[in-house]
C-alpha cells in the first residue's frame, strides 16, 4: 500500500485552475521534495494531503484513506509558527502539545513526557527542554516544531519551508535532521532551496499547475550539465532544467 497516492487531481480557486490532473505515489521510505513557482499550487497540494482542502476532481488516499481518516497518520510543519516572544512556554511544553490528540484525560501523563523527552532527543534538543522558546535561534525553534510533530507518532511528515529565514548552515542541519527522520517515516518537504535539496530527497515534484515527478535527481558532472544547458532546453524535464540552472550558477560563481 502507498503511503500517499494521488490520482488525476484537480483543484481552482474561482474557477482559476491551481492543479490540473496532478498524480504522483510515495512509500514510507521517500524523501520527496516539492519544488516549483509561487503560485504554481504547492501549498494548495499540501493542504489537499492534510485534508484541509477537498479535491473538486481525482483522488488522494493516504494508507489507502482519505486524508481526514488517515489525519493521526499525518504531521505538519508550517512554514512561519507564529509565537508572542513574551509567553513564557518552554522547549518541552511546546512538544508535549504533540501529545493532545492522545490525551483523553486533559493532563499529561508519564508516557506523554518519555514521548516528548524522546522526540527532543532525536532532534538533538533535548538538553534545552526547560529554555524558553523565545531565547531559540530560528534553526533551533524549527527543530522543536519538528520535534512537536514527532510526538503525533505520525507516519509521514509534512514541511512548508522548513529552512525560510534559516543561515546556510541551519539550512543543511535541518536537512541532515529530515534525512536522518527519513529512516522510519516518510517525508515530504516543499522548499525553494534547490541547492540542499537536490542532495537529500530521492523523490522531486516540480509543481506549476501540472506536475512532473523526477524519480532521482541527476548525479552529473559540471562539465555535462554545461553541455546540456547549450542544448535545447525543450528536451529537459522541469526538474532537470532546474538542477542545470543551479549548477550552472555555481559553477559560474566559482570561476
Amino acid at each position: 500500500m502507498k503511503a500517499i497516492e494521488v490520482n488525476n487531481l484537480s483543484f481552482a480557486y474561482h474557477k482559476q485552475v491551481v492543479l490540473d490532473s496532478v498524480s504522483f505515489s510515495t512509500d514510507l521510505k521517500d524523501f520527496l521534495a516539492i519544488i516549483g513557482p509561487n503560485g504554481g499550487g504547492k501549498s494548495t497540494l499540501v493542504k489537499l494531503i492534510l485534508g484541509l482542502l477537498t479535491p473538486q476532481k481525482g483522488s488522494i488516499k493516504i494508507f489507502g484513506k482519505s486524508p481526514k481518516q488517515s489525519a493521526h497518520l499525518l504531521a505538519y510543519v508550517p512554514q512561519h509558527v507564529h509565537s508572542n516572544s513574551d509567553f513564557p512556554i518552554t522547549v518541552l511544553e511546546v512538544v508535549l502539545m504533540g501529545r493532545l490528540n492522545q490525551n483523553w484525560l486533559g493532563r499529561y501523563t508519564k508516557k506523554d513526557y518519555e514521548s516528548a523527552y524522546e522526540a527532543l532527543r532525536k532532534v538533538g534538543m533535548d538538553k534545552l527542554a526547560n529554555a524558553k522558546l523565545s531565547r531559540l535561534s530560528g534553526g533551533q525553534r524549527q527543530r522543536v516544531f519538528i520535534a512537536r510533530a514527532l510526538c503525533m507518532n505520525a507516519k509521514i511528515l509534512l514541511l512548508d519551508e522548513p529552512t525560510a529565514s534559516i543561515d546556510i548552515d541551519g539550512q543543511r542541519q535541518i536537512f541532515e535532521l529530515l534525512h536522518q527522520l527519513n529512516s522510519h517515516m516518510g517525508i515530504v518537504v516543499v522548499s525553494h532551496d534547490i541547492n540542499v535539496v537536490l542532495g537529500y530527497a530521492n523523490k522531486i515534484a516540480h509543481i506549476n499547475r501540472k506536475l512532473y515527478m523526477h524519480e532521482a535527481p541527476c548525479k552529473t558532472t559540471k562539465e555535462a550539465i554545461l553541455s546540456t544547458l547549450n542544448s535545447a532546453h525543450g528536451h529537459l524535464c522541469p526538474v532537470e532544467l532546474v538542477h542545470a540552472q543551479t549548477c550552472n550558477q555555481n559553477h559560474e560563481e566559482e570561476l
